[in-house]
């Protein structure tokens, strides 16, 4: 074997199997019969999109530690840790290691945020003229957003076109098989995971008992998840109480599982038009996640800037006492307090409970979508930026294809729906575990704190307000 290294960098990327890049990498390297040698940079890029709130942080140094588990167990020599890890400005890493190490090629997978596409690529272009061989793939979605087009050739803006687009034209790939590297080259200069500074905050630790992380996690959940529920999916994902969804989206933001491995194995060799409506809706999500990417390549200030430019001219209430109130799960409304303990808590919110929860804090309280949005991203194990700030401009109706103003959740009419019995509301807020099904859903009739805002007051004070937007149109 000779002295030149192919590095594979790692990103949101941290699987074994259908990763392009690392295949792609290691079929190279094979070629040329040089060294792989995996990188992982934890960036101080000035960029929201790829700042880590903290619990991401707790699962990225888990997933880290898994990933390097399962890739060690293949290596004729193996070290304490095998793969790289650096903390910086990928490009200054990159140009150093070249200085002291003959590098003849770097793959990744390729990110959608406006700032990685445009620093991404000048790394390629700086590195290309020193006849490096740098390759990216698309190891995130099903379609990169800008091959998923109209009928027009225009960008699509709006979600059932998208999906229609997609589904029609376009052939999902089998996923690549799981790459085993025989022998790996370990960087003297690499730090230890601790180095990292991943875990600070002692509330992370209560995820340890909660989540099991890495890629083997994530396919054992989805092969259970396609065994037991997913063909009622369609119905049991509106229901928190039951455990009617995947939970897979922490595995997706971190990428220990691909979007096309979970297209596969939903699909298991049927035709889509095939498979149960269950299996479908769930696709549909996966769709929306890409969709939610697509919009982020669209609109570079997802996290600040309104879609719907009116919006501009909306007058939010900036109440921050309301605001810590909404975080800590005491505003009154059972459901709303019981979601924003759950997050808390685990980490994680259920589908239903989110839209509930930023439909209150929008809608209810009038507190700008971008503070819950930021909440959501600090708290929230699976804090995809595409996603959580879509979804958030979404539910406060200033995102594409976004709820109409009008359509403001009632959280007790929701809670009686979709937690009839109260079981969700029990688990996380256990004062209230000996109230019936009726009183569970009635705060005002039972010994439960008072309600920050009365609904009836909320929901005409917010159509009065979004009223607004409408002079602004014409």
């Amino acid at each position: 074997m000779n002295s030149e290294i192919t590095i594979v960098w790692l990103r949101n990327d941290l699987r074994l199997e259908d990763n392009p890049a690392l295949y792609h990498a290691n079929e190279y390297a094979k070629k040329n019969n040089s060294q792989i040698s995996i990188i992982y940079i934890l960036e101080n890029f000035n960029c929201l999109s790829t700042d880590l709130g903290s619990a991401s942080k707790w699962w990225l140094y888990n997933s880290l530690k898994k990933f390097n588990e399962n890739f060690s167990n293949d290596l004729i020599q193996k070290n304490n840790f095998d793969i790289n890890l650096f903390k910086g400005d990928p490009e200054k890493i990159f140009s150093d290691l070249i200085k002291s190490f003959k590098i003849n090629g770097i793959f990744w997978n390729r990110r959608y945020e406006s700032k990685c596409v445009e620093r991404d690529t000048k790394i390629k272009s700086k590195f290309k003229t020193l006849n490096i061989n740098v390759q990216t793939y698309n190891g995130k979605v099903l379609v990169e957003p800008w091959n998923i087009k109209g009928k027009q050739n225009q960008n699509l803006k709006v979600f059932t076109p998208y999906k229609n687009s997609l589904l029609e034209n376009h052939f999902i790939p089998e996923s690549l098989p799981i790459s085993k590297i025989k022998y790996h080259f370990k960087i003297s200069s690499s730090l230890k995971l601790s180095e990292l500074n991943l875990i600070s905050n002692n509330w992370m630790k209560k995820f340890d008992g909660v989540w099991h992380v890495g890629e083997k996690a994530a396919l054992t959940k989805l092969e259970k998840f396609i065994s037991n529920g997913i063909d009622d999916y369609d119905q049991d994902r509106n229901f928190p109480f039951k455990d009617g969804t995947s939970k897979l989206s922490p595995h997706l933001h971190f990428g220990e599982i691909s979007p096309v491995k979970i297209w596969n194995m939903t699909c298991n060799n049927q035709n889509y038009e095939k498979i149960s409506n269950g299996r479908k809706v769930f696709l549909s999500e996966i769709i929306w996640r890409e969709f939610a990417v697509n919009l982020m390549f669209l609109y570079p200030n997802l996290d600040k800037i309104n879609i719907k430019e009116n919006f501009n001219n909306f007058k939010w209430n900036d109440d921050q006492e309301n605001f810590k109130v909404w975080t800590r799960g005491n505003t009154g409304y059972p459901i709303v307090d019981a979601a924003m303990k759950e997050l808390w808590d685990t980490g994680w919110m259920h589908n239903r409970a989110r839209m509930i929860t930023a439909s209150f804090l929008t809608k209810h309280l009038l507190i700008p979508w971008q503070w819950g949005a930021n909440w959501f991203h600090d708290t929230l194990l699976d804090a995809d930026f595409a996603s959580n700030y879509a979804s958030w401009q979404w539910v406060a109706g200033c995102g594409a294809d976004a709820a109409p103003y009008f359509r403001i959740f009632n959280p007790l009419t929701q809670s009686s729906k979709f937690d009839p019995s109260g079981q969700y509301i029990k688990k996380y807020i256990p004062e209230l575990k000996n109230l019936d099904s009726k009183e569970i859903h009635s705060p005002s009739k039972s010994s439960y704190k008072s309600m920050i805002v009365d609904h009836k007051f909320a929901r005409e004070r917010a159509l009065n307000t979004y009223s607004l937007l409408r002079k602004f149109n014409s």
